[in-house]
């Protein structure tokens, strides 16, 4: 069959005969219910929007699936979706002559005026660059042309995009929603305007606005011992700091309003509701709560609202209440209490994917279960001892842990997973064999509370990276020899414990995968020569541990650094001071860096601090300098407008 070439063609003709040859095909046909298909000759802006990972972690994104709507619901804009490729088809596209396609209408991404791509982590960044050399766009920014579409990140992981700075023309910080929007009307200003100066005058358009980073508009120094000098605007119209994007109001966003329900299998089989965003707990390790301050809730009727349209669009029976910490929604017990009422009787069941050990009680457990369905619980302590809790803001005793396991497992559950990280900055052993006895006394209060003796309790455990943007941005990571030394120190504690190492289920992984991350989390530019190389030599889905290999990347670090006074324990296991520049510090999250330095000082002398929401302000800088607040309850509604599920209205 003859390809057709002209610009926005289907290329799914040529993609339909190599889907028998690859391991999950339907992944890539597309057809889910809600997706949107619009006239590319009708539209003058087109998006595509990747979310670089396999489909069935991609496709349940909120982030990309809130964008995706937002976008479409413009008349004149078209936005289509387009995930990471696995290595089999990756082959046969190649092969082939098969671009990187969209899943939507199967579309090349090179025909799309932009590709904006939402890094959850820094592990996606090879994937970015498979995807480009598939549709045949130049992975060095420096070498598009009028004819490739701009390439954008957003994302947590885009709050340093320096390691891929090279590669991207854009960069765009925090909220999304109003950010694609800026991008769609000065791309739609300058098209219409026959795009005058080529691509360099939109994306100066763009910088000038001081939301968008344009990484080629700045230049990096560095001094000879390798750390940074100055990071300056190469023009005086170029802003020095690019801050990040804080969306207000989310009763006003009520996105996804028809969420996509796929037709292959994916990580998260359920319809979610993000009912609050942002965190002031203050947990020093991080990043996302950091970085999306200030809190700002949905009220209880517009998170109502959500669900019961999400529901009808999707026929999902489960809706997951999304937040950071869902419990701590200043009214999450009206919220479970409405929700459970609304639907009792049917088959929808509640579940807070993410749950603080100490906002967590009876009332709330009973709301969730009440239709007899118990999703997992996972609690987080993150430190194994008291003392490493004080040390990252983790204010949870073993008083409260013990207290909240007690309430689910009287409540009916029978298994309950503990999160825990290793490597945190002063971490000892011992602290970490500490995570064996608490999951010793886990067991010990559900049997009790239960009066059963099939009680489970599974601890993973991951290790710790220092994210940009944290107090711990200037920690040393802890190498992977004596992360994994410290693991296996503790899996053997808990086998050797007969009355109870059986029940205790024990989850980690080796501290390899660890290093790589922390290198492209706190890298500058010199890294983007390191992911190239590393991809180069066939380094894809490096989150996937049948994938990722250490020896890789640490053969690619090598080569790329040969030249340079520095290597990969510079940029992850080396502390740094105070008077350092971080390649990041020009990228400006709202939080004011003494405030950042005050409280790593704090946390070496293990000194806790309170929750701002609740309490007077820390000054930490977000609400005075993005001239935004914190938006919390009460909202005066306790009971849901709207009928009971089978109450005969």
């Amino acid at each position: 069959m003859p390809i057709d070439t002209h610009r926005g063609a289907s290329v799914f003709p040529q993609l339909e005969d190599v889907l028998p040859l690859v391991n999950k095909p339907i992944q890539y046909v597309g057809g889910e219910i809600n997706a949107r298909g619009k006239d590319w000759e009708a539209t003058t802006v087109r998006w595509a929007l990747m979310y670089p990972d396999a489909y069935e972690v991609g496709a349940p994104n909120q982030g990309v699936q809130i964008l995706y709507e937002v976008l479409n619901e413009i008349v004149d804009v078209l936005a289509e979706r387009t995930y990471a490729v696995w290595p089999d088809l990756e082959v046969l596209m190649r092969k082939r002559g098969i671009p990187q396609f969209t899943v939507d209408c199967h579309r090349s991404i090179r025909d799309f005026d932009v590709l904006g791509i939402s890094f959850s982590t820094e592990l996606g960044y090879t994937n970015m660059l498979t995807a480009l050399d598939l549709a045949e766009i130049p992975i060095h920014a420096a070498d598009r042309d009028d004819s490739h579409p701009f390439v954008i990140a957003g994302g947590h992981a885009a709050f340093n995009p320096e390691p891929i700075a090279d590669f991207l023309d854009a960069a765009v910080l925090g909220d999304g929603e109003e950010a694609v929007l800026l991008i769609t009307d000065h791309l739609r200003t300058w098209s219409g305007e026959g795009r005058p100066g080529g691509r360099t005058e939109l994306l100066r358009r763009l910088a000038r606005t001081g939301s968008v980073y344009v990484p080629a508009f700045y230049d990096v120094e560095y001094l000879d011992d390798g750390r940074i000098r100055r990071v300056t605007p190469r023009d005086p119209d170029i802003p020095w700091r690019v801050s990040k994007h804080t969306l207000m109001d989310l009763d006003a966003w009520p996105y996804p309003k028809n969420p996509l329900v796929p037709l292959a299998e994916t990580v998260h089989e359920r319809m979610s509701v993000e009912i609050f965003r942002g965190c002031t707990r203050g947990c020093r390790f991080c990043q996302a709560g950091m970085i999306t301050r200030p809190v700002r809730e949905r009220s209880i009727t517009g998170i109502a609202a959500m669900v019961d349209q999400g529901l009808c669009a999707t026929g999902y029976e489960e809706v997951g209440l999304l937040s950071l910490s869902s419990a701590d929604h200043s009214e999450i017990a009206d919220i479970a209490r409405g929700l459970a009422d609304r639907y009792e009787g049917s088959e929808t069941s509640l579940s807070l994917p993410s749950t603080r050990v100490d906002a967590f009680n009876v009332d709330l457990a009973n709301e969730l279960s009440r239709n007899g369905r118990r999703s997992g619980l996972t609690f987080a302590p993150e430190g194994g001892s008291e003392r490493m809790r004080r040390v990252i803001n983790k204010m949870v005793t073993e008083e409260d842990l013990i207290r909240t396991v007690t309430t689910a497992y009287a409540a009916g559950w029978r298994h309950v997973k503990l999160y825990f990280m290793c490597g945190l900055p002063t971490e000892t052993d011992e602290d970490v064999l500490q995570i064996a006895s608490l999951a010793r006394e886990v067991i010990k209060a559900g049997r009790a509370a239960s009066g059963r003796s099939d009680i489970k309790c599974t601890v993973s455990i991951g290790g710790f990276v220092p994210k940009p943007h944290t107090p711990f941005q200037w920690a040393a990571q802890l190498d992977h020899v004596s992360t994994d030394a410290r693991l296996h120190a503790l899996r053997d504690a808990i086998r050797a414990d007969r009355s109870y190492g059986k029940s205790i289920g024990l989850r980690y992984h080796d501290g390899k995968p660890g290093i790589v991350e922390g290198l492209l989390s706190r890298g500058d530019r010199r890294v983007a020569r390191i992911i190239e190389c590393a991809w180069r030599d066939g380094a894809r889905f490096d989150g996937w541990s049948e994938h990722f290999s250490f020896d890789r990347w640490m053969a690619a670090a090598d080569q790329a650094l040969a030249s340079e006074p520095v290597d990969v324990d510079w940029f992850t296991t080396r502390e740094r001071d105070r008077t350092e520049v971080l390649p990041w510090d020009h990228l400006d999250s709202g939080l004011d860096s003494e405030w950042l330095w005050q409280d790593w000082q704090d946390s070496l002398s293990e000194v806790a601090v309170d929750d701002c929401r609740w309490t007077p302000c820390f000054d930490c800088g977000v609400c005075d300098q993005m001239g935004t607040s914190i938006e919390i309850g009460p909202t005066g509604v306790t009971e849901l407008p709207m009928p009971r599920v089978g109450a005969g209205a």
